[in-house]
C-alpha cells in the first residue's frame, strides 16, 4: 500500500484536529512545525520551530486556524495538493473542491458546491446547494449556509451562525457566533446579532 505523507504546518488547538484526522486517514506524519518557540510538543508529536526548513518540504498542510496566516503560508511553502476529510462527513459527488482543505466530523454539503483552497469546514457545519466557497474561508461548528450562499476570500463565520439563502459575505469579514445574516455583508466588517449587523471594521494584519 502506497504510504502518504504529510508535513504539518501549525501546532495549536485547530492543528490536533487536523493531526487526528489525517491519522485516520492513513497518513504519515512526517514532522510538525509552529513558529512558537514555547511550543515543542503537541498530542504524541515533537514539534520544530526551525520554519526554514519547512521550504524544503513537500506536502504542507496548514494546520492554522487563522485565515490570513494560512493564505501567507500558502505562498511560501509547498501546500499539500489534497485535502483531508474525516470520513464521516457527506459531500455531494457534484461538489467541486480545491486542495488544502480541511472538512471535519459531521460536516455536510449539498448539491454542486464549490469549495476554493485552504478552507477549514469545521464541525457539523451544513452547505446547502450551490453555495460558493472561496479560498482561506473558515465556516466554524454548527454553522448552517442556505442554497446559494457565496462567501468571499477569507471570511470567517462563526460558530452556529446561520446564512439566508442567496446572501453573500464579503471579503475577510467576520460573522459572529450565533448571528443571523439575513442581509449582504461588505468586505472586511464583523457583524454581530440577529439580524446581523455591522459594528466595526476588520483590520488585516
Amino acid at each position: 500500500m502506497e504510504i502518504k505523507n504529510i508535513n504539518i504546518l501549525g501546532a495549536g488547538g485547530h492543528a490536533k484536529v487536523v493531526i487526528e484526522i489525517a491519522e485516520e486517514l492513513d497518513y504519515k506524519i512526517n514532522e510538525i512545525y509552529d513558529q512558537n518557540p514555547e511550543v515543542s510538543k503537541i498530542l504524541d508529536y515533537n514539534v520544530s520551530n526551525n520554519l526554514e526548513t519547512l521550504t524544503e518540504k513537500e506536502n504542507v498542510f496548514f494546520a492554522l486556524g487563522n485565515n490570513f496566516n494560512r493564505k501567507s503560508s500558502s505562498q511560501k511553502y509547498h501546500f499539500a495538493n489534497f485535502n483531508l476529510v474525516h470520513p464521516s462527513a457527506i459531500i455531494s459527488t457534484r461538489t467541486k473542491i480545491g486542495v488544502g482543505n480541511v472538512i471535519m466530523a459531521g460536516v455536510v454539503i449539498n448539491s454542486s458546491v464549490k469549495i476554493g483552497s485552504h478552507c477549514i469546514i469545521n464541525t457539523s457545519a451544513c452547505i446547502d446547494h450551490d453555495c460558493e466557497i472561496e479560498d482561506f474561508v473558515h465556516i466554524s461548528p454548527n454553522v448552517a449556509l442556505a442554497g446559494n450562499v457565496k462567501i468571499k476570500e477569507g471570511a470567517q463565520v462563526g460558530i452556529g451562525a446561520s446564512v439566508k439563502q442567496n446572501i453573500t459575505i464579503g471579503s475577510w469579514s467576520v460573522i459572529g457566533a450565533g448571528a443571523v445574516v439575513i442581509n449582504d455583508v461588505p468586505e472586511n466588517v464583523v457583524v454581530v446579532g440577529n439580524p446581523a449587523k455591522i459594528i466595526k471594521s476588520v483590520v488585516l494584519k
